[in-house]
């Protein structure tokens, strides 16, 4: 459990960090819009190529990647209803379901896979699926919605090239290839990738705590039965699917505390960092990512203690 702990004291302390950094002023009023462009259009494509292309993908299809990609999307699927028969904007609606079903795998999955599950393998299949499936779908998805201007229908062919306009599918594109096949650029220029990827957590992390500034309670006003619902389905409808599944194919044990576990992790901070990008959605996933870390300590510690 000590590793549990662990994570979410790293994340505490970068986004204590942020918030000290933000009440000063010292990055100026659009830290937090310059911090979250700079991490979606420089550091997360690295991170996402230079992750990708090192992993061995054909070696993440297991059951943990069934139980991954259907609870995952369930969760997100779930939330929809909600926001339309709220009749919320569109970009809201969809942040929203991002939030119901992408994990924090990255800065908190990887220390809580290494320090409670033992072994950082265990969060894989959830960085591998989030990474090249949910992360390119949701991005060019807000990306057509945030082109449209008031109201009006985007053209087709923008459509069908968005996602050759989102560098986070160009990078996941790229970094799949590597992967596959076996192919990765030459030093000199896979070093200066990985030094600038480095920048995507922390940047995500400073510019979460900048927008705690001055913001209302997480879940005033209208946001509130919205922050409901994703509070529901990240913290308890997602882990609950994720056992459901995990025993309909036959995981116990360890192996099922990991999907469980991987299912718990709480909306990732790069859902702020999307919705900020393409000014959507932009309180709901603020209010999320916060709501949701702090909702899943107690789930954590309580999966881990009945399933060990």
């Amino acid at each position: 459990m000590n590793g549990v702990l662990d994570a979410f004291i790293v994340i505490g302390v970068v986004v204590a960090v942020g918030y000290v950094v933000g009440r000063t002023g010292v990055l100026g009023p659009a830290a937090t819009q310059v911090l979250s462009r700079a991490a979606f259009f420089v550091a997360s494509p690295a991170l996402l190529f230079s992750t990708l292309a090192r992993t061995d993908v054909t070696a993440v299809f297991s059951a943990g990647l069934v139980v991954t990609a259907v609870t995952s999307v369930l969760a997100c699927l779930l939330y929809l209803p909600v926001g339309l028969l709220l009749r919320r904007p569109a970009g809201e609606t969809v942040v929203g379901a991002m939030a119901s079903g992408y994990v924090n795998a990255g800065n908190l999955g990887l220390p809580v896979a290494t320090y409670a599950l033992g072994n950082v393998t265990e969060v894989v299949p959830v960085l591998v699926f989030q990474l090249a499936v949910l992360t390119p779908f949701f991005t060019t998805v807000l990306g057509v919605l945030s082109e449209r201007v008031d109201g009006a229908r985007t053209p087709r062919w923008r459509l069908v090239t968005a996602p050759l306009r989102n560098p986070i599918a160009l990078a996941t594109a790229a970094g799949l290839a590597a992967s596959a096949t076996g192919v990765l650029p030459p030093e000199p220029v896979l070093a200066p990738i990985e030094l600038i990827s480095d920048l995507a957590v922390p940047g995500m992390l400073l510019a979460f705590g900048i927008s705690l500034c001055g913001a209302k309670r997480p879940g005033a006003g209208e946001t509130a039965p919205l922050l409901a619902t994703v509070l529901l389905l990240k913290c308890v409808v997602h882990p609950v699917l994720a056992l459901l599944v995990g025993l309909l194919l036959g995981l116990e044990g360890h192996a099922l505390l990991a999907v469980v576990v991987c299912a718990a992790l709480p909306t990732a901070q790069n859902v702020f960092a999307y919705a900020v990008r393409f000014e959507q959605g932009v309180v709901l996933g603020r209010d999320a990512a916060l709501s949701t870390t702090l909702a899943s300590v107690p789930v954590l510690f309580g999966i881990v203690a009945v399933l060990t």
